[in-house]
Formats: C-alpha cells, structure tokens, sequence
C-alpha cells in the first residue's frame, strides 16, 4: 500500500523541540524498529518477548509490537483480507516509527506476508527500520502449529490463513535471517541483540 494523502485540509507539521541526540543521551541508545517477519508458528512472538526480556536487562528501552496483541485494540476492525492485512501494517509501522522516533527500540511480531507493505513500514520509519526474518519453512511450522491454526486452515476452516491459501513473500534483503527451523530460541535470541547493540549504540 502506498502512502496514503491525509483526508483532513489545513493541518501543519509541528516540530519538535527535543532532538534525536538528547533522547539518545536520555535512554543512552537510538531509536530503532526491528521488524520480525515469517510464518505462523515460525517464532515471531515467543522471540519477540524473549528480546524484549534480555534487552531490559541490558539497560535498553524496549517495547514489543505483537500482531495478535494489536488485533485486539488498534486494529480490532480489521480482518485478514489483502486489505485489511494492508492497513494492519501501515498502522503499525506509524505507530513503530513514532516510538522509534521517541528513542525505544521497537520489537514487531507481525507474519507481514507482503513484501510491498514491509516495504512500506520501512518508509515510515526513515532509517530505523530493521528487517528480521525468521527463515522457518512451512512444513516446520504446520508441525509446530501451537495454536492449531494450520490444522483448521487446512480443514478450510479459516479462510485466507498465511501459507496454506494465502502467499507469503520472503523478504529479498532483510538485515538479519534466523533459521528458527533449525536454531533454538537461545541462538536467535543472542544474534538479534547482539544485532541491536551494534546497531543502537548504548553507551550504559
């Protein structure tokens, strides 16, 4: 989805007064939005919130984005049509780029099947953005199935489900690739913060 022209006329940018170096002296690191993409049942979340975790523990200024978790309030109106799937990642990407902006490091948890709305959240976050794809194949993830998602999608009880009658495009150049099909959690874990302390530059 292309960037959309706001619907509203006689509306002004306001300037911030507060700089990126003051909030990068305030929390001690950068701002960032590490944007982690894949299958259902690939990971996302459970790697998500175990970032998070460690990243606290190191000092930083974290905060996690899961998909479900937003499906519950931000984009509660929102279903799974390509569309809608659309608008789910263009709300989410402005909302990460603002905490980006306000110096957090961003975690999302988001399946983002589309290259194009991907694309999109990195626009939005003018140079924070950081793609993470977690490279676990469908046969993997259809026997991980936690949720027993791909049970009822393949049942055809859940129409439009990522994988199974839905695409998902793997993305072409992402900053940082996690074999969650062959790795465990404690692997991917220490090279994504590792990743982010390159990154952000805390100086704790």
């Amino acid at each position: 989805m292309s960037q959309k022209t706001p619907k509203s006329e006689n509306i002004t940018e306001v300037e911030h007064l507060v700089s990126h170096e003051q909030r990068f002296r305030i929390k001690g690191h950068k701002g960032g939005v590490f944007w982690l993409t894949g299958l259902s049942a690939s990971g996302k979340s459970t790697l998500a919130m175990a970032i998070e975790k460690d990243l606290t523990r190191l000092g930083f200024h974290v905060y996690v984005l899961d998909g479900d978790n937003v499906r519950h309030g931000l984009n509660v109106d929102l279903g799974f049509s390509p569309e809608d799937r659309a608008e789910n990642i263009r709300r989410v990407g402005e909302v990460a780029a603002l905490m980006a902006d306000a110096g957090l490091i961003v975690i999302t948890a988001f399946i983002s099947p589309y290259r194009q709305d991907r694309d999109t959240a990195r626009k939005a976050s003018h140079g924070k953005f950081h793609e993470i794809y977690l490279a676990a194949d469908i046969e993997t993830c259809k026997a991980r199935d936690p949720k027993g998602l791909y049970k009822k999608a393949c049942a055809g009880e859940i129409k439009d489900f990522t994988g199974i009658d839905a695409p998902y495009e793997a993305p072409d150049n992402p900053e940082v690739t996690l074999d969650t099909a062959k790795d465990n959690i404690e692997i991917c874990v220490k090279q994504v913060v590792e990743y982010i302390q390159n990154v952000s530059g805390l100086n704790k």
